[in-house]
């Protein structure tokens, strides 16, 4: 028997994670010195609030989960007799991962019996979400362990995920992309393309002139490297971006058909923060990534 966890910094809601029959581990911000953990109760998330205060010059941070809040998520769940399956996003992105493996190894000599496995989706965000998903949709179909396992083996790097930002001052600060990147953000009218790569890094891989110059771009990705693309949801994620958003989703339409399953994500505030408003990206089954 085992249990699935995922996190919030892969877009899932208590809902949506709820639907899954996954639990949820919540990824904190900080935001004007107070400490927030997102998605605990089914209430909505404010996002037209959270992004408006990111407007007006306030910019949150983040920390890594510690080792002492692995223990509270994972050893309930030990003690029931449980193993653990955890689909994470990207372990290059945060320390995180560092105080997960010490907690699970003190778990592990403590529960002797049981087993704790990962499929890290080296990616975040809606990159994550369109992993985490799938591997949903087949927990719920009653697929083992080994299969989904053995799923994300395969197919991890077969999601592509692809975005903009209208202003590098929030990535800049929190160190996530170069500064040539952040230089490039801060030209007018200049929005770096950022993708995150194989080795779930993020990267800033071109620029563009333009907001529709940028959703053209993520438009050719598609095309470029989109792999059986009518048969997974194309995501739209997006930090508050409404209007750009509906001509991307738009201009997928039109291109594959209204037979194209979309869903559109706002951004979660913990990502978010380090994106900023009016960012806007795709995730989709590829090629590569």
């Amino acid at each position: 028997m085992f249990k699935v966890f995922v996190d919030t910094d892969e877009e899932v809601t208590l809902q949506k994670a709820q639907e899954y029959g996954f639990n949820l581990i919540s990824m904190p911000y900080e935001l004007n010195g107070v400490l927030y953990y997102p998605y605990k109760t089914l209430e909505p998330f404010d996002y037209k609030g959270y992004y408006d205060t990111l407007r007006s010059g306030v910019i949150p941070t983040t920390s890594a989960l510690n080792f002492e809040e692995y223990i509270k998520y994972f050893e309930p769940v030990f003690a029931e007799g449980y193993d653990i399956l955890y689909a994470h996003f990207s372990s290059a992105m945060s320390a995180s991962f560092g105080f997960m493996k010490k907690a699970v190894d003190e778990l592990l000599e403590k529960y002797p019996g049981r087993k704790f496995y990962t499929i890290d989706t080296m990616s975040i965000t809606i990159g994550s979400y369109i992993i985490v998903d799938e591997l949903g949709q087949m927990y719920k179909r009653g697929a083992s362990l080994e299969e989904m396992l053995e799923w994300g083996r395969k197919e991890v790097q077969h999601f592509a995920c692809y975005f903009f930002a209208d202003d590098l001052k929030f990535f800049r600060k929190s160190g996530r992309v170069s500064s040539l990147a952040s230089l490039f953000g801060n030209l007018i009218g200049i929005r770096p393309i950022i993708v995150i790569d194989e080795n779930g890094v993020m990267r800033s891989i071109d620029k563009t002139r333009g907001r529709m110059n940028a959703i053209d771009y993520l438009m050719n990705k598609i095309d470029e490297l989109g792999l059986d693309v009518l048969n997974h949801k194309i995501v739209i994620g997006h930090t508050d971006s409404g209007e750009i958003v509906e001509t991307l989703k738009n201009k997928l339409v039109d291109k594959y058909g209204d037979k194209v399953e979309i869903e559109i994500i706002c951004v979660n505030p913990t990502i978010g923060g380090h994106c900023g408003p009016n960012g806007v990206g795709v995730a989709f089954h590829s090629i590569h990534r």
